[in-house]
């Protein structure tokens, strides 16, 4: 069988299986146009733990590759891109995590984790509000300031600052991990940057090869593309919102904002973006070709997208009911879901953005000195 001639000691079996993989593709190419894997494949001939890792989240996992493949299953040599990569790249998110004591805490009970997280902060937004002002959790909150009933601007700030810093320091250190594993980059400059730049707002390679992602009727569409646009550009229009509203907050304007302001659009409509597209990703999962899927595995796969959907439904209750009683409950859960979620995306899919940015970064780069050389 071919790729069985040259033996790298791998730390999985996944990895064992995707060099193998790998060797089989080098030496057919036939599948060189459909995305950037092949041709990044193609410049290698030895396939390291953080090439394969490279590999595997440069792969948008459109299955094109299964689909076009000679060798795909029943055949003897049993090629399946799509699914081994999409368990390497499962693997990779642990295999990067920091602190590396909580890989295996998320990697097994991700979805319980992130919720249980969600819960607990919840109550004790509803138990600091029992104790600090009784009234103020199921009273009718008007006006500048009402959101701020439950908690205080300066030890929400500091709560939720504090846990968002902590993310983005685990995401930081994973990525400079998954970067260093990869090997030396070529150089770059603004040009290849900007590259990757396009190719991530795009999701070019999620394209199929230009006919769309397959699905278990084996008919090609776009509909996890775009769904995959309304969750990034909601989460985006989410973050601007916030943005904005600190700085009206620290400009003397205090929430909650008219609807026609700027961050409440902002908000709503980054919210329904941001549910349209969580339920259209557990749609096409739920729809997913079997042999493309990477097992029954969820972790923080399923956490993620749960989590996103909980942070823009609570989200958008907390802005329809703001002026009733039940506001106080609402803007518990909602605030424990962000908690949850900002918790968890340095442990679970959200890295697949980070990790698939470098490797597009990385591609780009490569492509750049194979261009300038013939």
């Amino acid at each position: 069988m071919p790729g069985t001639d040259h033996v790298i000691d791998h730390a999985t079996a996944a990895l064992t299986e995707a060099e193998r993989l790998m060797t089989v593709c080098n030496s057919c190419r036939y599948c060189e146009g459909l995305c950037a894997v092949f041709p990044a494949m193609e410049m290698r001939r030895d396939f390291a733990d953080g090439d394969l890792n490279y590999l595997a989240n440069l792969c948008h996992g459109c299955g094109a590759c299964y689909h076009d493949c000679q060798f795909s299953p029943p055949h003897d040599f049993m090629v399946n891109v799509p699914q081994t990569l999409a368990v390497v790249r499962g693997d990779s998110y642990a295999a990067y995590a920091w602190p590396p004591a909580l890989r295996p805490l998320f990697a097994r009970n991700g979805v319980w984790v992130a919720l249980a997280s969600a819960v607990g902060v919840a109550g004790f937004l509803v138990g600091f509000a029992l104790w600090n002002a009784p009234g103020a959790l199921f009273a009718v909150q008007r006006g500048p300031g009402a959101f701020y009933a439950l908690m205080p601007h300066n030890a929400m700030a500091l709560l939720f600052g504090g846990v968002l810093a902590y993310a983005v320091l685990a995401m930081v250190m994973g990525a400079r991990a998954f970067w260093r594993d990869a090997g030396p980059a070529p150089p770059g400059g603004w040009r290849t940057l900007w590259q990757a730049v396009r190719d991530a707002a795009t999701l070019r390679y999620l394209d199929g090869g230009g006919v769309g992602c397959y699905n278990a009727d084996d008919t090609p569409t776009d509909r996890r593309r775009h769904a995959h646009h309304a969750v990034a550009y909601g989460f985006g229009l989410c973050l601007a919102a916030t943005s904005v509203a600190t700085l009206y907050h620290y400009a003397g304007r205090e929430a909650p904002y008219p609807w026609w302001d700027l961050p409440v659009v902002l908000g709503t409509v980054g919210g329904i973006g941001m549910v349209a597209g969580a339920v259209g990703l557990l749609h096409a999962r739920a729809t997913r070709l079997p042999a493309l899927k990477s097992g029954a595995r969820r972790g923080m796969d399923v956490a993620f997208v749960l989590m996103l959907l909980g942070v823009a439904v609570t989200g958008l209750a907390v802005l329809v009911l703001r002026h009733t009683g039940a506001l106080g409950v609402l803007l518990a859960i909602h605030l424990g879901t962000v908690f949850g979620l900002f918790l968890s995306m340095p442990y679970g899919k959200f890295v697949h953005g980070v990790y698939r940015f470098l490797a597009l970064v990385r591609y780009a780069r490569e492509r750049a000195v194979l261009e300038r050389a013939g």
